[in-house]
């Protein structure tokens, strides 16, 4: 069996995302009003994750199913009966007392346990033994309506699973991460691949959920649209075809003052790098014209490597401003009174701006101070957790670091509203909230990111299509996908370790040009 040959899964995510509470809903929508049984659904689940067990392991013939006592584990039995069916050797091993099974769960388990599917319960002492021949584990434990602290019974089977060495497949979502968040609750299994039904959650695409999950999966499990009409997502992943929307080809007449004036404003003393990438990268994604403001020292250089910029050292931005569409400022702009002046003529200015990194922490010291120009609007901002954690600090519930990574998409919310911007949460999953409360999610990205200049190149990105005119909002969530799928373009051609900022320059013009 090929992946192309079973209907029932795709790699590709859709675009809607939703809460847990949010597919529950789904459900109950399907069962009480569309009249789909409820064990019909779960078989549908169990079906879609035994056919991409067979072929993600196809050689594989002796399954250990770890079962929790929820539907869940429901969809555990399911999976233990398919393969025996086809003559595996699965065997259950449960989790919990079987006794409290309900409903379609309990149906399931009758009907595995009529099927002859052994069941072994777990035994941490002895867990070594039960797992000795096993080639694959399906993870069947906890759903998404875990919401605590996962108990100890369940967290010590969650750790025999990772302790095993053995490739998981986890049913729904892996156990022990939160679906809302993606926030591990104590601990959570490392699945290979995890296969998810019905509604996409949106925990399983950001925060700690990237390290859980694998390779991820989606099943709609035949649930029909209407079903979905009656349930607003609670965010939308960003997509290629968003981008080429909002992109589209241009006109034939098209000349360079069609598609903007972007101003770069940084590089104080030793870091006119960071101010050189974010100019570069809002040329390559179709800024018509750039110019850039930075220290005496860095003119040169920074024409030497790109001589299409126009490059200045003056501190009046007055004229400056009058000629441009959209102002980047941040990239090595330091803190010192040179970079505040700056930020300062900038932030009165009417033009729309991108604020990242020193622009960031001046601001987060200003907001703290009451200064108006601290809550301006018509911005985007770009804070990485340690940032968010500075711009919401106390008396606010995000003082740190660990606080903001707890609940990323209530994080980025409230860096949306305190500060009236359209507000960038980067990241593993990184967030884009709208003004208008829509949040954004791109799953691109790699960690090979996690290097110097990246934030710089974004803010650059996101300047440049602001500057072609798409809006705010557009422009950030448009921009963390390119930025992300370049970096995974040049990871692919050359792996993740040693990627460089300056990497993603040729992709992300094929990006914004439909390719790549």
């Amino acid at each position: 069996m090929s992946q192309a040959a079973s209907p029932q899964y795709t790699s590709e995510c859709p675009a809607d995302l939703y809460r847990a509470a949010g597919v529950r809903e789904l459900d109950r929508v399907a069962i009480q009003e569309q009249g789909i049984p409820g064990f019909t659904l779960m078989s549908r689940a169990g079906a879609a994750a035994f056919a991409l067990l067979r072929v993600r392991w196809p050689q594989a013939r002796k399954i250990a199913v770890f079962c929790g006592v929820g539907n869940n584990g429901g969809d555990g039995y399911v999976i233990a009966a398919l393969a025996q069916q086809a003559g595996l050797q699965p065997q259950v091993i449960q989790v919990g007392d079987a006794g409290r099974s309900q409903g379609d769960a309990l149906t399931a388990l009758q009907q595995a346990q009529q099927g002859g599917v052994p069941f072994l319960p777990f035994a941490p002492g002895g867990i070594g033994a039960q797992l000795a021949d096993a080639e694959v584990i399906v993870d069947a434990l906890l759903g998404t309506g875990l919401s605590g602290t996962v108990r100890p019974d369940y967290a010590l089977a969650i750790d025999a699973i990772n302790r095993s060495g053995l490739p998981v497949l986890a049913v729904d979502i892996p156990s022990g991460l939160c679906a809302d968040t993606g926030s591990i609750l104590g601990s959570a299994v490392k699945a290979t691949a995890t296969i998810t039904f019905i509604g996409m959650k949106q925990g399983l695409l950001t925060g700690e959920a990237p390290a859980c999950t694998g390779a991820l999966f989606f099943a709609g499990l035949d649930v029909p649209a209407i079903v979905y009409r009656a349930v607003p997502p609670s965010a939308t992943l960003v997509r290629q075809d968003h981008i080429k929307e909002w992109l589209p080809p241009r006109s034939r007449l098209a000349h360079k003052g069609n598609n903007g004036h972007a101003l770069i404003v940084g590089g104080d003393a030793g870091m006119g790098g960071a101010v050189a990438m974010a100019a570069e990268a809002a040329g390559r994604v179709g800024a018509g014209l750039v110019s850039v403001v930075t220290r005496p020292e860095h003119v040169a250089s920074i024409l030497a490597r790109r001589p299409e910029c126009m490059v200045t050292s003056q501190t009046d931005l007055g004229p400056l401003l009058q000629k441009a569409t959209v102002v980047v400022i941040g990239p090595g702009l330091g803190q010192q009174e040179w970079g505040q002046s700056l930020l300062r003529q900038a932030l009165a200015s009417p033009l729309p701006l991108v604020l990242d990194a020193d622009g960031l922490n001046l601001l987060a010291r200003w907001h703290e101070q009451g200064d108006p120009l601290a809550r301006r609007g018509n911005w985007v901002i770009t804070p990485h957790p340690g940032e968010a954690a500075r711009l919401l600090r106390a008396p606010s519930a995000y003082a740190s670091t660990a606080q903001i990574q707890r609940n990323r998409f209530d994080t980025v919310r409230a860096l949306q509203q305190q500060y009236a911007a359209v507000a960038v949460l980067k990241g593993a999953g990184s967030l884009i909230a709208g003004t208008d409360g829509r949040i954004w999610l791109s799953n691109t990205g790699n960690p090979g990111m996690a290097s110097g200049g990246m934030g710089d190149v974004l803010s650059g990105v996101i300047g440049g299509l602001i500057a072609q005119g798409l809006t705010l909002e557009q422009a950030a969530a448009a921009g963390v996908w390119m930025h992300g799928a370049a970096a995974d373009k040049a990871a692919a051609q050359g792996g993740e370790r040693g990627l460089l900022a300056t990497d993603l320059m040729s992709w992300l013009r094929l990006l914004a040009n439909g390719s790549g």
